[in-house]
């Protein structure tokens, strides 16, 4: 039971994060590209790469991991938008958005998670 605790106080964090964040850069560069999720999301996945390089060099307490691998980027990061976000595009015929999209998602995201695992293994 206190691990569901742990991971819904994370992801209620991460959810609301994300909400902040998308909607600050939607009102600061309103573009028809989704820039607000894929930068949630590829931040999320750098965060996971941090986090889980941390919690494995440290051998921190597992709970660390669920509160914020499992439960803050998971509620912060959102495949339901980008999946979304891209049915919207390939309607209105804006396929190179969407292509880009998910490219820059897919690339960005990868090399992220991998960028924020090997800085922590070289700290």
């Amino acid at each position: 039971m206190e691990q569901l605790v742990i991971v819904f106080l994370g992801g209620g964090l991460g959810s609301c994060s994300r909400f902040l964040i998308a909607q600050t850069i939607g009102y600061y560069f309103p573009h028809p590209f989704p820039m607000g999720t894929l930068t949630v999301n590829v931040l999320g996945c750098f965060l996971i790469g941090v986090i889980f390089g941390i919690v494995d060099k440290f051998h921190l307490h597992f709970y660390l991991n669920l509160l914020f691998v499992t439960g803050f980027c998971g509620g912060f990061t959102t495949f339901s938008s980008f999946a979304f976000e891209n049915i919207i595009h390939i309607r209105n015929d804006d396929h190179l958005i969407s292509l880009s999209y998910i490219l820059m998602s897919l690339l960005w995201g990868f090399a992220a998670t991998f960028l924020g695992a090997w800085l922590i293994e070289r700290i």
